[in-house]
């Protein structure tokens, strides 16, 4: 039987975004723009089909930011809680806690893109306590790694020396009941468990497993990343090669596909891809670009860009290289 409880959701926006520097000293890493909007859209796009009641934001500096961004796109019901003291995910999400109250929950962090309709995973719950998504991966020292019994999960190991298996933990979970979740994370908040002297969600979970709460592992499918500008770029080619593209008339130019050139762009006597986003209002002169992306308000002039990450209000003129820099920035 499917479940048609409300669901508030949970998005911790807080971090500081240091991978991503120096975009990210004058944006928050989730308005970062990939395949034609901010993260944070697509994160929010990825929820319509749930009957959300409620999204709840965490968020660090640039809090105005973020606010303005969902109030001018989405018509969620939303609350605001910043978070000060950069102590971890566990201490942002029990931010939340009186908001939520005792609802379902559905938790995910900010550079986390999936491309799966997880509402099927959801109203199949059954028996379980809840669900972290998951995918295999070459790197498991990286991530909060997963033991499962077929798909019951065992252990969570966070970031072993020597994991046990391949399954990381993508970032994306959901709970059946909030107030059970919240109070193993405050058990494990005030046992002072952390992860290099961070509270994690992990460790909460870590302790309902070991209590015999029933948590299912689930796959994900695809599983996109967007912390560092490698993964920001693969990310991008992802999601313009499955359907997020879009093109506008252009001046003497020549567009390879699967690019994302947005409204207000103007295109003069350049080739623009594959897999090229250009955000709203920028320029381009005279230059070949692919494989990148360029933020809003950007100038590109005699340039031949690839690989490259471009910040907002910049300005690149007569380079040919691959570029990372930020917004309001004139590269001669």
């Amino acid at each position: 039987m499917g479940r048609n409880k409300k669901i508030k959701v949970i998005i911790p926006l807080a971090g500081k975004g240091t991978r991503l520097r120096p975009h990210t000293y004058s944006k928050p890493k989730p308005l970062l723009h990939v395949a034609g909007k901010p993260v944070l859209g697509h994160i929010l796009d990825s929820i319509k089909n749930l009957d959300v009641e409620e999204v709840i934001m965490i968020t660090g500096d640039m809090e105005e930011q973020i606010r303005e961004y969902v109030d001018n796109n989405y018509d969620y019901k939303t609350a605001y809680f910043k978070q000060t003291e950069m102590l971890g995910d566990g201490h942002a999400i029990s931010m939340a806690k009186d908001e939520v109250r005792d609802t379902d929950v559905l938790i995910i962090f900010s550079d986390t893109l999936f491309v799966k309709n997880i509402k099927t995973d959801i109203d199949e719950i059954k028996d379980y306590d809840g669900i972290v998504w998951a995918n295999k991966t070459d790197t498991p020292e990286r991530f909060g790694i997963l033991n499962t019994k077929e798909e019951t999960i065992t252990e969570i190991e966070e970031k072993p020396e020597k994991p046990k298996s391949d399954l990381a933990i993508i970032g994306l979970y959901y709970f059946k009941s909030s107030k059970q979740m919240f109070s193993y994370l405050e058990k494990a908040m005030n046992e002072r468990r952390t992860s290099k002297g961070e509270y994690r969600l992990a460790d909460a979970m870590a302790l309902m497993v070991e209590e015999n709460h029933k948590l299912r592992a689930v796959p994900i499918g695809d599983w996109l990343d967007t912390g560092i500008p490698e993964t920001m770029l693969s990310t991008n080619k992802y999601l313009l090669e499955n359907g997020h593209n879009k093109t506008i008339k252009t001046n003497n130019s020549i567009i390879i596909e699967p690019v994302y050139i947005e409204d207000g762009c103007v295109i003069n006597s350049s080739v623009i891809g594959p897999h090229v986003s250009i955000a709203k209002n920028s320029t381009v002169e005279n230059s070949i670009i692919k494989n990148s992306i360029i933020g809003e308000e950007s100038r590109i002039q005699n340039a031949q860009l690839t690989n490259s990450l471009i910040g907002d209000c910049a300005e690149v003129i007569e380079k040919e290289k691959s570029l990372n820099i930020a917004s309001n920035t004139i590269i001669r």
